[in-house]
């Protein structure tokens, strides 16, 4: 809940800021930060999860044949 409260107020927070940086000819340096700081967290991967825990990965050393040209199917040029 509070992990939520949080994600709500900052979003709340973004978006005076961009509202005001668009809007108010008086807005500044820390209107700015505020939203290229939240344009610039949302382009993290923050939903990525480790290999182990994905549903469905791929196996480390499975690209990096396919690469070669050999693999467990044969393939390769």
């Amino acid at each position: 809940m509070v992990g939520w409260i949080a994600r709500v107020l900052l979003g709340v927070v973004w978006w005076w800021a961009a509202l005001r940086l668009a809007v108010a000819p008086d807005a500044g340096v820390v209107e700015g930060a505020v939203v290229a700081g939240g344009w610039g967290l949302s382009l993290l991967p923050v939903h990525c999860v480790p290999r182990a825990g994905a549903a469905g990965a791929v196996a480390l050393g499975r690209w990096r044949e396919a690469w070669r040209g050999g693999g467990a199917r044969g393939g390769g040029g």
